[in-house]
């Protein structure tokens, strides 16, 4: 097997690894907005699981801001809130199926 000469591969540009693949715009959607600062009558409790879970995955894990919109501040208070509803035990710690 016989190496390609360096000068000429700078020259054709050519890498060994096949054409670059295209690349893709990046999309930016809306910004989600804290549902906990856009209603001001809302707020995190341990006792209400019913709104909780709306920020637990179906396997159990809490989602994070990113995906939730949450805000920086009300995620940590929505982490505590939601763990000491799982140690109260008005939410499981885990999905409800069972492997």
């Amino acid at each position: 097997m016989r190496m390609a000469d360096p000068q000429q591969q700078q020259q054709t540009g050519d890498k060994g690894q096949g054409a670059a693949p295209a690349r893709q715009p990046r999309r930016f959607g809306r910004r989600k907005v804290c549902p906990f600062c856009a209603d001001k009558t809302l707020y995190i409790d341990y006792k209400t699981p019913s709104m909780l879970k709306r920020f637990i995955s179906e396997r159990g894990k809490i989602v994070p801001r990113r995906i939730s919109g949450v805000c920086a501040q009300h995620q940590r208070n929505l982490q505590l809130e939601i763990k000491r509803a799982r140690i109260m035990a008005f939410m499981p710690y885990s999905s409800a199926t069972a492997d």
